[in-house]
C-alpha cells in the first residue's frame, strides 16, 4: 500500500512491519527518495517520507545547495518532527531512521533529540558535530570516500563522539564515490549502493541489546 499527499509519501507492506523514518537528500522528496522508500517496504518495513523542503525538487547539487540555504532551519525541524510523530501515533515500537545527504544529518540530530522514541539510524553522507549523551539508538554510517562536504576527519570525529557515548555503530567508506552513489543520480554507483543495501537491511532487521 501507498499514499501521497503534499507533505508526506507513506508506504507499507499489507502487513504493517517495523517503522522507518525516511528523510531525505537536499534534492527533495524525488523520484529516488519514493523508489528508496518503496524497496524498503518491498523488505517488510513501513515507512513514511515526510516532504523535508515543501515540495521543492533542486535538481542539481548547486541548485540544492542554494534552495538549502535559502530554507528555514525550523521548517526542516518541525518537518522531521512531525514525521516522527505520524509514526508514534501508528505504532508505539521505537522508529528506525534512514537518511541521506541532509536527511542523515537530521537523522543524526534526531536521535538525541527524541532519544525514547528512536531506535536506530542509518545515515548517508550527513554528519553532526554534536554530543551523542543521552541517545539510546544504534548507528550505521555510510560515507563517500570522496566528499566535498564531509572530510575524513570529521567522519573520524562524529563516529568517535558516538562511540565514546557507549553507543553501538558501524561505519562503512566506499572509496572512489561521492556523495550520491546510494540514490539514482549524476553520482550513483552501482556496486556501491548494492554493498550499502545489503549493510542497510540486516541492520534495520535487527533489535537493539536489552
Amino acid at each position: 500500500m501507498s499514499s501521497m499527499s503534499g507533505l508526506a509519501y507513506f508506504v507499507g507492506p499489507e502487513v504493517p512491519g517495523p517503522t522507518v523514518l525516511l528523510l531525505h537528500s537536499w534534492h527533495g522528496l524525488n523520484s529516488a527518495s519514493k523508489r528508496l522508500a518503496d524497496r524498503l517496504a518491498d523488505e517488510g518495513f513501513t515507512v513514511l517520507a515526510p516532504d523535508l523542503l515543501a515540495g521543492a525538487q533542486p535538481a542539481t547539487p548547486a541548485e540544492a545547495e542554494s534552495t538549502l540555504a535559502a530554507s528555514d532551519p525550523n521548517d526542516l525541524v518541525a518537518a522531521t518532527l512531525g514525521g516522527l510523530g505520524v509514526l508514534g501515533r501508528t505504532d508505539a515500537s521505537p522508529v528506525r531512521v534512514v537518511g541521506v545527504g541532509m536527511g542523515g544529518s537530521l537523522g543524526l540530530w534526531l536521535s538525541v533529540r527524541r532519544a525514547a522514541q528512536v531506535e536506530a539510524v542509518v545515515s548517508f553522507y550527513g554528519s553532526q558535530s554534536i554530543d551523542f549523551d543521552g541517545s539510546k539508538a544504534r548507528y550505521q554510517l555510510h560515507l563517500a570516500g570522496d566528499d566535498p562536504w564531509v572530510n575524513s576527519d570529521d567522519a573520524v570525529f562524529m563516529a568517535a563522539t558516538i562511540g565514546l557515548s557507549d553507543l553501538a555503530i558501524e561505519s562503512f567508506t566506499y572509496p572512489g564515490t561521492r556523495p550520491g552513489f546510494f540514490e539514482d543520480g549524476d553520482f550513483f554507483d552501482r556496486d556501491a549502493s548494492e554493498l550499502a543495501w545489503s549493510r542497510l537491511v540486516p541492520f534495520l532487521r535487527s533489535e537493539s541489546d536489552p
